[in-house]
């Protein structure tokens, strides 16, 4: 079950939702309107190289982004 991060087009906030089916009508949890857009999330991990020093890697929706956070790329 995937966890699906939407911006409600009626009050512009963002929220995060578990889809369980793939029909399944999701509404804003702030002004329960369903007219929604589905974002692109990006993700990070952290590993233990050879060294057992930790690393962490993350990776954005675009190449053209240093942040790694798409909220404030602009693109």
């Amino acid at each position: 079950m995937p966890i699906y991060e939407f911006e409600c087009l009626g009050c512009r906030k963002r929220f995060e939702y578990l889809v369980r089916h793939c029909d399944e009508e999701v509404a804003c949890p702030h002004c329960a309107k369903t007219k929604l857009r589905r974002l692109i999330s990006s993700f990070s991990f952290t590993s233990q190289d050879s060294s057992g020093s930790i690393t962490a890697s993350s990776s954005s929706g675009c190449s053209r982004c240093t942040s790694h956070n798409c909220s404030s790329c602009g693109h």
